[in-house]
């Protein structure tokens, strides 16, 4: 594990109580990111999969840090040209000047149990640290206020707000992961697509596997059929339609499997893209201005709201340590109630 060198005082919330943190506020801890190339990457230079893997920085740029010791395999150092095995293990020690871009603090905790809390996420804020992102998340900001090691359970996008359940020990995760994808879960979210949904209820039961037509690598398409793909996954989305016009609609959404990107990669693929979605959304090209900090007043314009809007608004759940039915419900976030007004007035 990292080493933690804490730099705050701990400080407990009181359930429901919102945050606002300045930047400087934030936790702060040693930084190591680890990664396992895999086998796909075999014969592949370093800085290539790094500058590939990681693309906040240049391929040069990775080269520099390979060269100072800031990566190491399998904690060896090593050099750029190295060609990767796909059995390594990575690390990369973060510097201390790396700053994280801003996010949105404000979460609240919805309940709290002696095995787990359940927590509702602003949009903007990552669950757990992963590429620039490391004391500005969720698990990080939780960890300091509540003095306590957690372990996300479920995980959403970070644009995507709404509940994430952690959980106290590894041993209640597993219990809780197990339940999360058994049958007592019922997972919703509401979503704001652009087009007019023709069903008032609808189940996309299919396949979800890379894009062959992005442009970007991380992009998933929605299939009927199954595709010639070995990583293809099974999805079983439910759509609800809530309210609709002729340009937009609003729609309930009941997940049946839990998949990557599951119900805004099956909208787009269905036609409807997700308002505010700069890789699902009416245009791709957006996602990439937005990773280089060069979006127009046309995309802002384009995308409708400044995060996807996608809400975890209610998770129902056999408790698995006293056998109880819960139902957990997070409100409508205002940026997508004032959406939801803009849209259908």
């Amino acid at each position: 594990g990292h080493q933690v060198l804490i730099l705050v005082t701990w400080v407990r919330i009181p359930l429901g109580m919102p945050l606002h943190r300045k930047m400087s506020e934030l936790p702060s801890e040693k930084r190591i990111i680890r990664s396992k190339p895999g086998p796909e990457c075999r014969g592949m230079r370093l800085d290539q999969w790094l500058a590939s893997r990681f693309t906040y920085r240049s391929r040069a740029e990775w080269q520099l840090a390979i060269r100072r010791g800031e990566i190491l395999l399998d904690g060896t150092r090593t050099r750029p040209a190295r060609l990767l095995h796909g059995n390594e293990t990575a690390e990369f020690i973060v510097p201390d000047d790396l700053r994280e871009p801003p996010v949105c603090t404000d979460y609240h905790i919805l309940a709290e149990f002696p095995q787990y809390i359940v927590a509702d996420k602003p949009g903007n804020l990552p669950v757990h640290p992963s590429g620039r992102f490391f004391n500005h998340t969720l698990l990080m900001l939780l960890k300091q206020d509540l003095g306590s090691e957690l372990y996300p359970v479920n995980r959403i996008d970070r644009e995507t707000s709404g509940i994430v359940v952690f959980a106290k020990t590894p041993q209640s995760a597993a219990r809780l992961a197990d339940t999360l994808t058994g049958p007592s879960a019922r997972k919703k979210y509401r979503v704001f697509i652009h087009g007019s949904f023709p069903h008032e209820t609808f189940r996309a039961i299919g396949w979800l596997s890379s894009d062959p037509f992005s442009a970007v690598r991380k992009k998933r398409r929605f299939t009927a059929e199954k595709p010639d793909d070995p990583e293809a996954e099974n999805s079983d989305t439910e759509f609800i339609r809530l309210k609709c016009s002729k340009d937009f609609s609003e729609l309930a959404c009941i997940l049946h499997t839990g998949r990557l990107h599951q119900i805004r990669a099956t909208l787009c693929s269905l036609g409807f893209p997700v308002a505010g979605d700069k890789l699902y959304g009416l245009d791709e090209t957006i996602f990439g201005r937005f990773a280089d900090g060069k979006m127009t007043d046309a995309d802002e314009n384009t995308l409708l709201v400044d995060r996807q809007a996608l809400h975890a608004e209610e998770l129902k759940m056999t408790d698995p340590f006293d056998g109880t039915l819960k139902t957990f419900s997070a409100p409508l976030p205002a940026v997508l109630a004032d959406l939801e007004r803009r849209l259908f007035p």
